[in-house]
């Protein structure tokens, strides 16, 4: 199956433009043959990259701003705010992996999550999960999620299962999909570089998995120019904010495609589940080279609610 990841530059702090943008690009990497479409980490209504730039104290009322914002442009899956894509998706019949930052309405109301969704070629929200832990100072602008949506779905392009960013580094969470017969892992990510991509290489040995990693290629040009505190934090216009490099890599750790790098636009290559099978003939994490007589792992998933009310 032909697979397209996106890597042009959202609207910053604009729900509606971003969806536009993501609609457009869904119809376009369909025309071109592609089956499963994956979008950067956060990619709705953009990546809070200034949160690397603002200073604690000092910037507390700029941080106010814009955090207010991004809460009136998050998310609202109860709400709807998912309509325009998910329409597109089954208007095209193809599968997408999206991420953005969610509103959590139906609890506390104003906390937001870095939340994952895979939509099937039907439309319907095959899975949604939470970043567990929100990176250093990530955990400004999100919380902490639960493992409700840790799993792994079937789909057309083959078992998949998403992980966002810096999960990545985390061996219990890559064990708890490799559990579930994974084949493709997606991650929806804002890192970038050598780094990530030995570490997306050693991933796909490991599991004998596809790993598509996807982050936004975005410059300084691309902030709007309402974006508050803009000429502070982003002065410069011809800056790359995020290189993007985003890669496709086959069961076993061979490139199939990219990193492209400081390019605005779409990564395609071609996979094929059988491989995923094929690859785990010598070393298969959760099969003949197990060893649950010595290891055991443990997932809770039930939600995390901050409040339970006894009937």
């Amino acid at each position: 199956m032909k697979v397209a990841v996106i890597q042009a530059p959202p609207v910053l702090l604009d729900r509606a433009a971003t969806l536009a943008r993501m609609v457009a690009a869904i119809a376009a990497a369909a025309a071109d043959g592609a089956g499963l479409v994956v979008f950067p980490e956060a990619y709705i209504p953009g990546y809070p990259t200034w949160i690397w730039r603002l200073r604690p104290g000092a910037d507390m009322a700029l941080t106010s701003d814009i955090h207010a914002r991004l809460r009136a442009e998050a998310v609202d899956v109860a709400r709807g705010d998912l309509a325009p894509l998910t329409e597109a998706v089954a208007r095209h019949g193809v599968t997408v992996v999206a991420s953005f930052s969610e509103l959590d309405s139906e609890v506390s109301g104003t906390t937001l999550f870095n939340t994952a969704v895979v939509i099937g070629p039907d439309g319907a929200i095959l899975n949604r999960r939470r970043k567990l832990v929100p990176t250093n100072p990530e955990r400004m602008v999100w919380g902490r999620g639960d493992a409700e949506g840790l799993e792994v779905v079937e789909t057309p392009a083959g078992r998949l299962g998403v992980l966002i960013c810096w999960e990545a580094y985390m061996p219990f969470a890559r064990m708890a999909l490799y559990a579930q017969k994974l084949e493709i892992l997606v991650l929806p990510t804002w890192d970038a570089g050598e780094e990530w991509l030995a570490t997306a290489r050693h991933i796909a040995r490991e599991g004998g998995c596809f790993v598509i990693a996807a982050a936004t290629a975005i410059q300084g040009r691309d902030v709007p120019a309402d974006f508050p505190g803009r000429s502070q934090l982003f002065p410069d216009e011809d800056e790359w904010i995020c290189d993007g490099d985003a890669v496709i890599v086959s069961p076993g750790g061979r490139l199939l495609a990219g990193p492209l790098h400081r390019e605005k636009g779409a990564l395609t290559g071609e996979i094929d589940r059988e491989a995923a099978l094929r690859a785990r003939r010598s070393l298969d994490v959760t099969g003949h080279y197990a060893r649950p007589d010595i290891f055991r792992l443990s997932v809770n998933r039930a939600p995390m609610r901050s409040v339970v009310f006894d009937d």
